[in-house]
């Protein structure tokens, strides 16, 4: 309920000068990507699960984390705040 995932593949992307294979994951939380702790924790997991799935290496990969209040999250004709 509270995890959705958009996979975009085959667009365009450039990452450090070069059109080889890449990805990039975006990651977007209320309360669990606050701090560079916390990040770095979740970067290296994340790392691991796209080397194998992907079979990228590391420099291929970038996350970017993106912290959320509850009320910039609207469902069920509402926001988080009041979930």
């Amino acid at each position: 309920q509270r995890v959705n995932v958009t996979v975009r593949s085959g667009l365009p992307m450039v990452l450090s000068g070069s059109a080889e294979p890449c990805a990039q994951l975006l990651v977007s939380s209320i309360g669990v990507v606050g701090s560079a702790e916390q990040n770095q924790r979740h970067s290296a997991r994340f790392f691991d699960f796209l080397t194998a799935q992907l079979g990228l290496g590391p420099e291929r990969i970038v996350i970017r984390f993106y912290p959320l209040e509850p009320w910039q999250i609207g469902k069920n004709r509402t926001v988080m705040t009041f979930l």
